[in-house]
């Protein structure tokens, strides 16, 4: 049995404060037992305007952010499924990409996802609570996993959670952990938050993780928070309602192994596409 870790923060516009928390949370995730690590969207920076983020976009394999990523997955001897950042795209007309990279434990980059379903909505329940990302954040268009000790991983991001088809190719190339950084809004995660998460579990017969942004940020918008860490039969297994901080959970692969074997649903698929 691996163990995973959720890491939940509350990120604001100061970068360096935000890469304190974070690698302090890191260590704290290490010291648990942890294997893997993940940390939630946006986690290095909220700004204070969504376009913010064009100003502090790194270029892949340089800057504070990546730095502190690759230095801390060496040193702990922690893989790092990094939330997201803000990614420089010079083709996407001055649009960033929202973007998740993965650390092994000798600090290399060894994946990075880019957020594809962006969130443009306006907010049920909150009338002035509205959100246009792609204004600033280009798509991603490819759907990516990785080999981890803790097993083979799905990546994806917050608002992509609503789209099962995502999740369906996922599991289909072999996933056997969701992962789902997020900073969601307080409607819709009181609305939805656990039974999407418990859902994209249960359908796929695979363990979930996900991380949450929580609390009032300096702009003004509350994140939802509630990480959680659910298995491949829809049992949250930890959460963190509120607040800072870090949870863990054993992954067991030769349990879900057994449950998937005895209840074949994945193999009894009609639809494929």
């Amino acid at each position: 049995m691996t163990m995973f870790a959720a890491i939940q923060m509350t990120s604001g516009p100061d970068v360096g404060a935000n890469l304190a928390v974070a690698g302090t949370l890191l260590a704290e995730a290490s010291a648990a037992g942890a294997t893997v690590a993940l940390l939630p969207e946006n986690f290095n920076f909220i700004g204070r305007r969504d376009a913010d983020k064009r100003t502090v976009a790194e270029v892949v394999g340089s800057g504070a952010t990546q730095d502190l990523l690759a230095r801390s997955a060496a040193t702990l001897g922690l893989w790092i499924i990094a939330g997201t950042q803000p990614l420089a795209a010079a083709d996407r007309d001055g649009r960033v990409t929202n973007s998740c990279l993965v650390y092994d434990a000798s600090g290399r980059c060894v994946a990075r996802y880019d957020k594809i379903h962006l969130f443009d909505v306006d907010v049920p329940e909150k009338p002035k609570e509205s959100y246009r990302e792609s204004a600033h954040v280009a798509p991603g268009h490819e759907v990516v996993l990785i080999d981890t000790p803790a097993g083979r991983v799905g990546l994806s991001v917050c608002y992509d959670v609503r789209f099962p088809e995502l999740y369906r190719r996922l599991s289909a190339a072999g996933a056997e952990i969701l992962v789902v950084p997020s900073a969601f809004t307080v409607p819709t995660g009181r609305a939805h938050w656990e039974t999407l998460l418990r859902a994209r579990a249960i359908e796929n017969l695979c363990y979930v993780v996900a991380a949450a942004q929580s609390g009032v940020h300096p702009n003004g918008r509350e994140t939802y928070g509630d990480s959680l860490i659910i298995d491949y039969w829809g049992r949250v297994l930890t959460r963190l309602p509120r607040g800072s901080g870090v949870v863990t959970a054993g992954i067991d692969r030769a349990a879900m192994a057994a449950t998937r074997a005895g209840f074949p649903s994945l193999a009894h698929r009609v639809f494929n596409s």
